[in-house]
């Protein structure tokens, strides 16, 4: 890691815990219109659903409408929970109203960000929404770490796509041997930053990979002191 000077991270799952900040968001919408929904059980339903749907929003086979509606409308038929298109939409317009007001970061996230911004310079590489993700980084105080914020609307494409990591390097001003993305999604940020040519780490705090390759994995942010 001697050569390393720039640090690329994910901001979703990675350091901004969308699953806590949905929760507050879906709790907010289901009190005042649903308010037979639990929302934990929702949450449980809907977290791999989105994820899923994520997937295939980042290889071009889900777009952006169909994401924020499929992943409702299928988690809403897997809780057998019935409800109209209309009210779909309209949870999901209040949804991203709600979810990048709140400020909920993985345990260490800021801990280990004051430690590496005296020693390296931070980014972002993101597959989000450009304002929603802008919003989420102002009001969890993200935004001061880091120098630029590479979003998939800027590049024209997604991670995994070598063009995002190009892009995100251009801006930043700095050649791959010299950068390391941190994120976890072991397809989208790791793969595609090693396919690319940068070095990678896998953020897997839930212990949901097995990779076959050899991949470096943390567990917890604060494992990055010991690394960088």
């Amino acid at each position: 890691m001697k050569n390393i000077t720039d640090i690329f991270f994910d901001l979703d799952h990675t350091l901004w815990d969308f699953d806590k900040n949905s929760i507050l968001a879906f709790d907010k919408i289901f009190s005042e219109h649903h308010p037979t929904i639990d929302t934990n059980t929702f949450i449980e339903i809907y977290a791999p659903i989105n994820q899923a749907c994520w997937k295939l929003y980042q290889v071009d086979k889900m777009t952006h409408e169909e994401l924020r509606y499929e992943r409702l409308k299928q988690s809403f038929d897997a809780l057998g929970y019935k409800i109209s298109d209309d009210e779909i939409d309209r949870i999901a317009i209040d949804y991203i109203a709600f979810l990048p007001d709140n400020n909920q970061l993985f345990d260490g996230a800021i801990e280990v960000l004051e430690y590496l911004t005296s020693k390296y310079n931070l980014h972002i590489i993101t597959n989000g929404f450009a304002e929603v993700q802008q919003r989420k980084m102002y009001h969890s105080g993200l935004e001061k770490y880091f120098q630029t914020i590479t979003n998939s609307e800027m590049a024209g494409v997604k991670k995994p796509h070598s063009t995002i990591f190009e892009f995100a390097l251009s801006l930043a001003n700095v050649k791959k041997e010299n950068a390391i993305m941190i994120g976890d999604c072991i397809d989208a940020d790791v793969r595609g930053a090693m396919a690319f040519g940068m070095q990678a780490i896998l953020f897997d705090e839930k212990e949901m990979h097995s990779p076959k390759e050899e991949i470096m994995v943390i567990k917890h942010l604060l494992e990055l002191k010991n690394i960088l």
